[in-house]
């Protein structure tokens, strides 16, 4: 066997029993014996990293760059040693020059675990820079801005401070509120809904977006839906007049024939998913063959919540 290799397969068998200083001891005597190997020096630059001397992983599987380019080594051994120089710099809290060797990496060979990290290196990043940007001192002056704007009914601009805002501080439930006024204003209905129902995620005893939503499932002429909203509000604050008045409100207009409501409703992405859920097209047939098998699935609060659902969108009858 040749005395490099052997050295080699010397230092794999300490670094394996994560003995490093005899691991570096044979990488070293290999290297003096081949220095124009560079799987030797990606070698060392591996028990480095996992010694947590993450310079010198990156100096060392440079080296190996340097001389896989000079005696024209296989591109997977030059990219495998560009990957292991990113994620030493992960661990180096240096994700935009891991992003770097990352990109360098796959353009030598496009491994697919390479790739996966790749990805999750660009949500990280994304994550990173969002939680950077968040600060709610400048999202209170975003939404006095944008209050001063709508008091003003200058909406589309209230609009672009209410989402600053938002970005600001994305866990404030006021902010998509006040965001889904703009919309209502503008006649932008669906996303009066999804700002409220986002709303409600961040703070479910949040009444104004039950009220809000409720206004513009009226103005979309969905009184059922509209009605829910207004009812559960009206939990919250059994004394709420605009809950109260808006229920009225539903309970006079809904004269909408049935069987065009439902079509209406079957038009609605949100119940489209739902009935494209294999599991709730068994669980409706289960239904249809047996009303009582009902009961037990109605204490999944997943299944409850889009039984209920379909019963407002009037897709099902339930008691």
């Amino acid at each position: 066997m040749d005395s490099a290799v052997e050295q080699k397969n010397l230092g794999n068998e300490a670094y394996k029993k994560r003995d490093f200083v005899t691991a570096h001891k044979h990488y070293d005597a290999a290297i003096a014996l081949s220095p124009k190997n560079c799987t030797f020096y990606t070698n060392k630059a591996a028990a480095y990293f996992e010694e947590g001397k993450f310079e010198e992983c990156i100096d060392e599987c440079k080296k190996a760059i340097d001389i896989g380019r000079e005696t024209q080594a296989d591109y997977k051994l030059i990219s495998k040693a560009m990957a292991r120089i990113a994620t030493a710099y992960i661990k180096l809290e240096n994700l935009k020059d891991a992003m770097y060797w990352y990109e360098k990496s796959l353009a030598e060979h496009r491994d697919p675990d390479i790739v996966k990290k790749h990805k999750q290196l660009q949500k990280d990043i994304q994550e990173k820079e969002r939680l950077s940007y968040i600060d709610p001192e400048a999202a209170e002056k975003e939404k006095a801005e944008g209050n001063a704007l709508f008091q003003k009914g200058d909406y589309p601009n209230a609009l672009k401070h209410y989402t600053e805002a938002i970005k600001r501080n994305p866990e404030n439930a006021v902010l998509y509120s006040n965001r889904a006024a703009c919309y209502q204003k503008l006649m932008e209905f669906h996303k009066v809904i999804e700002d409220c129902d986002t709303s409600l995620k961040k703070d479910p005893k949040f009444i104004k977006a039950y009220l809000r939503k409720g206004a513009a499932l009226v103005a979309m002429r969905e009184f059922t839906r509209a009605q829910r909203a207004y009812e559960d509000a009206l939990i919250l604050d059994p004394n709420s007049r605009e809950a109260r008045e808006g229920l009225n409100n539903c309970y006079r207009s809904n004269d909408e024939d049935p069987a065009k409501a439902r079509e209406r409703a079957l038009e609605d992405p949100e119940i489209q998913e739902i009935l494209r859920d294999p599991s709730m097209r068994l669980i409706l047939e289960q239904m249809s063959q047996d009303p009582g098998a009902v009961q037990e699935h109605l204490k999944n609060p997943e299944v409850l919540t889009k039984l209920i659902k379909l019963k407002d969108a009037g897709i099902i009858a339930m008691r």
